[in-house]
Parts: structure tokens; sequence; C-alpha cells
């Protein structure tokens, strides 16, 4: 009888733990947080940096003029191609040809003088001879005393006369060739003057834009005055995208890096590139104030280069470069959407206590930290928050939340580069791993071991 009774007890007992640990799993499952979860895959990543930019030639010149003048004959039409060395316009020459027509015969005058000082010296030089001669004639007869002394005297400075005379007309001829040289060198000024009335096309290209109509004056020029660009031609085969990146993401950007520019005028269609110049100076914005200036972003310009012939394209389409800074084959991928950021108490060997993780970041990109309203001091009579036991300490830490046994498992993560909707997981967790994706509200205030039920598995693309 007495065992009869013992057993029905020990029975008793059992159903009372067994109804128990019903009870309180059905109170947990009931109290547990309906969580989105993603199973972590291996994927090949690509870290991007988009900019957006223009279309411009990688050569376009300006055709300007050097000269006042009508414009007398315009041979292009804008949107013609044209080959280096064609004739593009011609400006009004008579007022240049008349300077030639000067100059030449300036050059002419000055070398006849020139010619009249040679004959001048050699007449000169005869004169000296004759002078000479009589001199010697002179100084006979006086050394014989057959004539008086001031004849030979005369004879005497007859030569001196000529002599200077020579010497001025040999300085005549010099003269008259430095005003040859002069005239010479103003026809050649005349004549350049002339050659630059008649425009050429230095390269081979498209006459992308026309600003000059057959009569209009153009105008050259000057330190406070651009002058008028009458038309520019840009060499269409080699096509550049000019991006303004943010100072952010110039750090990462390197010569050589593959691109793909997309172009608004040209949809769906992309084109590959390459990185082939970066700017060492900000953009500088010449219209904005100061203080809307400091409240502009930072940008640098950058360069991508595409490869081959880009049909239908034209300077100043708008455009936008997806430029690939770094790849990984085969990595851990995580969901960006499950990223967040704890408070945690480590252990003396940097290691997480179990528990102590609070539900005070966010999660994912919307609120990566902690925000300043929840650093602010505890307001007055609120218990303070207990003291790290020795050799512990708090560290803010970024990690996901992995779903194991029923419960959200806090895991702390080393990131790498980082794709549009997955980064790389280095270390912390692994491919297979059911990581919390959402809803954000349930992950931003989840703790480490808080009870979770997956109610919906995302789609892994």
């Amino acid at each position: 009888m007495k065992v009869s009774r013992k057993i029905a007890l020990i029975v008793f007992m059992v159903l009372v733990g067994v109804a128990l640990a019903v009870a309180n799993l059905q109170f947990q499952r009931s109290n547990a947080a309906e969580v989105e979860v993603e199973v972590l895959q291996r994927r090949d990543l690509e870290a991007i940096v988009s900019a957006s930019g223009k279309i411009q030639p990688k050569l376009s010149v300006d055709i300007s003029a050097s000269m006042v003048g009508k414009v007398t004959k315009l041979a292009v039409e804008e949107g013609a191609r044209v080959n280096a060395g064609q004739f593009l316009l011609e400006i009004d020459p008579e007022s240049v040809r008349s300077a030639v027509d000067r100059g030449e015969a300036a050059l002419q005058a000055a070398l006849s003088a020139q010619q009249q000082a040679r004959v001048a010296v050699e007449t000169a030089r005869v004169n000296l001879e004759r002078a000479r001669e009589t001199l010697k004639r002179q100084a006979d007869l006086w050394a014989l005393r057959l004539i008086p002394r001031d004849d030979y005297d005369r004879a005497l400075k007859d030569v001196e006369v000529r002599e200077t005379e020579r010497k001025a007309r040999e300085i005549e001829v010099e003269t008259q060739g430095q005003r040859a040289r002069q005239e010479r060198a103003n026809l050649e000024s005349a004549r350049y003057d002339l050659t630059k009335v008649t425009l050429t096309s230095p390269i081979s290209g498209i006459v992308t834009r026309r600003n000059i109509e057959e009569g209009e004056t153009v105008v050259v020029g000057t330190m406070n005055n651009q002058g008028t660009v009458l038309m520019t031609i840009a060499d269409l085969s080699v096509i550049e995208a000019e991006v303004e990146v943010d100072e952010t993401d110039i750090p990462s950007v390197q010569i050589g890096q593959p691109a793909r520019v997309a172009i608004d005028a040209l949809p769906d269609r992309t084109f590959r590139g390459r990185v082939t110049e970066i700017g060492n100076s900000p953009i500088q914005s010449g219209t904005a104030s100061s203080g809307a200036a400091q409240a502009q972003a930072t940008n640098f310009k950058v360069v991508v280069t595409l490869d081959g012939e880009v049909p239908g394209v034209r300077p100043g389409f708008t455009s936008t470069a997806d430029i690939t800074t770094a790849t990984r084959t085969a990595a851990v991928a995580v969901p960006i959407q499950a990223t967040t950021a704890r408070e945690v108490l480590l252990d003396a060997e940097g290691r997480i206590v179990p528990g102590s993780t609070g539900g005070r970041a966010a999660a994912g990109s919307v609120e990566p930290r902690v925000s300043a309203a929840e650093r602010r001091p505890a307001a007055p009579g609120a218990a303070a928050p207990a003291a790290p036991p020795p050799g512990h300490h708090r560290e803010e830490v970024e990690g996901v939340f992995v779903v194991r046994q029923g419960r959200a498992q806090f895991v702390p993560v080393t990131t790498g580069i980082a794709g549009d909707r997955y980064f790389e997981a280095s270390s912390g967790v692994r491919d297979g791993d059911s990581v919390i994706v959402g809803p954000f509200n349930v992950v931003r205030n989840l703790k480490d071991g808080d009870p979770v039920r997956v109610v919906e598995h995302a789609t892994n693309p």
C-alpha cells in the first residue's frame, strides 16, 4: 500500500514538472520576438564608388582669333567632321595685305639706300687713294723745296679728310644694313599676320560648337577679356567621363581601377572604362558664398576613360560612373541591414560576457551607433549602471544577431569591403549561420539571449 502511494506521488511530481516545463515553453514562445532571418552564404563582392558628372572628349580645342576683323568666309557648320589642316574660316585680309605691301616697299627702299651707301664707300675709297698719291708727290716736291709749305700741308689735310669721309660712308652702309634688317623683320611680321587671317583645323574631329557667323566681327582676347571663341573642335575617338567623387571615397580610388559608365542620353547601355586621372585639389565653386561653401560637400575630380568609341555621344552628356575599388571572391556575405552596434562587457581576455549585451544601439545603417540622447547622464534619482567587475570593461562593438537554439546571440563581426547590399565578414560568422535581418524595431531592441521565433526566411538573391 505504501509502495503504491509512493509511486503515485512520483508520477504526480513528474506530471507537475512536465506541465511546468510545457507552460514555461509556451510562455517563452508567447514572449519570443518574431524575426526575419537570412542564411549566410559565400558571394563575390565588389566595393563600388558611384559618382556623377559629364561626358567630355579627351582632346578638345577652342578656336579663337588672333586679330580683330570681320569674317569674310566661313566653310564649316556645327556638327561637321573636319580633318587636320582643313580650312575653317577667313578674316578680312585687306588691312593686313596692305601692311605686307608697305613692308615690301620699305624693305626695297632700305636695300636701295644700302646699295647707295656701298657706292659712296667705293667713291670715298677712290678719293682717298687719289689724295694719298697727291700727298706723295707734294712730299717729294717739298723735300726739294720746289713748292711752298702750304701746298704740302694742304695735301696732308686732304688725306685726313678723305679717310674720315671713307669711315663715314662705311658707317652709313652699316646703318642702312640695320634699317634693311628692321624692315625685313617688319615684313615678316606682316606676312605672319596675313597667315592668321586664315584659320585651319589643328586636329581631326567634330565641330561641336560654332559661335560665329559670316559677316560678324571677332574680338581678340586680352587680360580682362576672354575674347571670341569662334568654334570648338573635339576628337570624339577617345571619350572621358569627368565625375565628382566625395572626399570620403577618394582614398579608395586608384589609377587603373575598372569602372562602368552609364550615360543618361544613351539608356539601357553601360560602357566600360578605367580611372586615368584623380584630382589632387578639391573642386572649387566660384558662385557659392562663404557660408554656403562651408555647408557644401568637398568633391574631387576623377576622370574615367572609356574603352573604344561611343556612337552617338556628345560632349556634356550627363553620366554616372561606378568605380570598382575592391573585389572579393567567395567571401562570407552579411546583409547590411543585419548590422548593429552594442555596448558589451568584455572580460580580461577580451571575450564577451554572456548576457551583457544591451539593446541600446540600432540595427543596420540607420543608426549604427548609440545616439547622443542615449549617452546623456541618468536623471536624478535613477539607478546608476553597475560598475564592471575587476578586469572587465565595457566597449561598443559592431556585430549581428544569430539565431541559435531559439535565442538571439550577439556575435561581433570584423568587416571587410562593402557592396550594395552585403559586406564582407572576415571573422565572427560563417556561411550557414542564420542572421536576423528584421523587422528593424525588433532588431533595435534585441538583447543577447532574448528568445526569438523565425517567421520568415529572407530570399537570397
